[in-house]
């Protein structure tokens, strides 16, 4: 069984940073695509990054040029690292793991942006 556990939400101003990790334990199939997605107060969950096992990106308009995702296939950790955050970047951020048809979600680690 794959488990995937975020850390490194918290409470940071406007403008400020913050760097988000994702660290998936268990049998974990090479060719996958990690990524983040994150879901505010009364809001739909949406996509804010991902990235596959070989490297390739996609992210949501609201974050280019802003948030970049990268990954460390050998320790299975994707990270987000999240520059100029601004307050509707307010949001509970889930790791996102999906391979072979299956889609595995960590627990979510909530980060606030205070203008």
């Amino acid at each position: 069984q794959v488990h995937l556990v975020e850390s490194g939400g918290g409470l940071v101003q406007a403008g400020g940073s913050l760097r988000l990790s994702c660290v998936a334990s268990g049998a974990i199939i090479s060719i996958n695509v990690m990524g983040w997605y994150r879901q505010a107060p009364g809001k739909q969950r949406e996509l804010v990054a991902t990235m596959t096992s070989g490297g390739s990106t996609n992210y949501a308009d609201s974050v280019k040029g802003r948030f970049t995702i990268s990954r460390d296939n050998a320790k299975n950790t994707v990270y987000l690292q999240m520059n100029s955050l601004k307050s509707e970047d307010t949001a509970v951020y889930y790791c996102n793991l999906a391979y072979r048809g299956l889609s595995i979600w960590g627990q979510g680690t909530l980060v606030t942006v205070s203008s």
